[in-house]
């Protein structure tokens, strides 16, 4: 089949080329000149494991292409995707649908035969029947579906996601009807390939199709901000959140998974589509308090890390030197957006401290938001000089300093670990000063 992906940002990049290793003629559509020369060169311009390699190699077998023009791709596609960003627009807190909509206007005046237009965005409910709008007041003549197909994509882990999902949610409106029907057909044989994982498609409207994205991300985001606020409680009652985490986890009504104890979430999705959802459901006189208070807890929690390096070192941070390690919001990505470094780093500044820092992969990235940090270029090169060090994302490499070097080269040996990667016992052992999450 032949795909148009108009986006190649995290989303469209992604599936786009695993698209094209499932078989599928896929090209990729992005008004970013540097984005397209980058990629014809072979340059990927996110930092996503195993994606340089997909690319290049659905690049030389002739199945993934990179064009600012997509008027061609576009006309002779099966199915066109939209998977263009969906930011918090300012002041109100909704997701911005500009790109989507100018998305559909183009889409509208190019297609030619059925053809299914797809919602790979992050979009509020109704959306689809905005660029469905859109599309026949544009083409009055077009025959088209507009379904959604929301990611469920996790950075760092995408493309075993796309190949091995838990399920591939496809809304679709009136399945009974010619276009629904045709749309089905269509969205069927894209997946395809996954049937021999049994990934089910689940076939819904396209509103609850919309919704699900948000209602899936909320409630992880829930459960993370659920854990963090019982840390609290096991600092406050001398519990250890890791053994709490795990006693509840057991239980298969709950689940293991997100029940990290940290610093608070961050990232693309988690704060960009709780404000959303909370907006969009005060839109429609359904207020949602759970994640509304899910969003308020999580804002303070990052903010407050930093308090946590003064009181780890019984003093204030004035005049001391304070080493990050780690920036990105996760491990295994470049990504910066909302990451807790974002608000630890100028509260520390902000209190009179020195900040150094390193990251394996986001010190480009952070070096435009965190200009008054000094960034270095390892580990152990960030600890030098330093009165604390701190662990605010939990890199592989991270996980295995060499803990006798990071003494040697400190000026005292504090370690506050927002990640829980050290145990506290070992660390006391080696002589450090340490704090975790919600060790009692």
């Amino acid at each position: 089949m032949r795909v148009a992906m108009i986006g190649t940002g995290y989303v469209g990049l992604v599936s786009g080329a695993c698209f094209a290793d499932f078989g599928h003629v896929v090209t990729c559509i992005d008004k970013d000149p540097s984005k397209i020369e980058r990629l014809e060169r072979g340059e990927i311009p996110i930092y996503e494991p195993g994606l340089d390699d997909l690319v290049a190699a659905n690049v030389r077998e002739g199945r993934l292409f990179f064009t600012l023009d997509g008027a061609e791709a576009i006309r002779r596609a099966d199915a066109v995707f939209i998977a263009v960003g969906t930011p918090t627009r300012r002041g109100d807190g909704h997701a911005d649908l500009s790109y989507v909509h100018a998305a559909a206007e183009e889409i509208a005046g190019l297609i030619e035969g059925f053809t299914v237009v797809v919602t790979k965005s992050t979009v509020p409910v109704g959306t689809g029947d905005e660029v469905e709008a859109i599309i026949r007041k544009t083409n009055p003549n077009a025959d088209f579906a507009v379904v959604s197909n929301p990611e469920f994509l996790r950075e760092g882990a995408a493309i075993g996601d796309f190949k091995r999902p838990d399920r591939v949610v496809i809304g679709i409106d009136d399945m009974t009807g010619d276009a629904g029907g045709r749309a089905q057909k269509v969205m069927s044989e894209l997946y395809r390939p996954l049937n021999l994982n049994e990934s089910p498609l689940l076939f819904v409207g396209r509103r609850t199709s919309e919704l699900i994205k948000y209602a899936a991300n909320a409630f992880l985001a829930m459960k993370i901000t659920f854990i963090n606020e019982m840390a609290d409680l096991c600092e406050a009652v001398g519990a250890d959140v890791q053994q709490v985490a795990r006693g509840i986890g057991l239980d298969k009504r709950i689940g293991s998974k997100f029940l990290h104890a940290g610093p608070g979430y961050g990232g693309s999705c988690f704060p960009k589509d709780t404000i959303a959802l909370v907006r969009t459901a005060q839109q429609y006189g359904a207020p949602t308090k759970l994640i509304e208070a899910t969003v308020e807890v999580n804002d303070a929690r990052k903010k407050a890390m930093a308090d946590r390096v003064a009181a780890t070192l019984g003093t204030s941070v004035q005049g001391k030197t304070i080493a990050l390690l780690g920036l990105t919001f996760k491990p295994n990505t470049d990504d910066m957006r909302d990451a807790p470094s974002l608000d630890i780093a100028p509260a520390l500044i902000a209190a009179g401290a020195t900040v150094q820092a390193f990251d394996p992969e986001g010190m480009h990235e952070a070096a435009k938001l965190l200009p008054d940090i000094q960034m270095k270029d390892s580990a152990y090169d960030a600890v030098v000089g330093a009165d604390a060090v701190v662990l605010v994302t939990e890199w592989d490499q991270f996980r295995a300093l060499d803990l006798d070097r990071i003494k040697l080269l400190m000026k005292q040996p504090v370690l506050v670990d927002l990640r829980n990667i050290y145990r506290p016992e070992d660390m006391k052992h080696r002589g450090f000063r340490y704090m975790g999450i919600g060790r009692g």
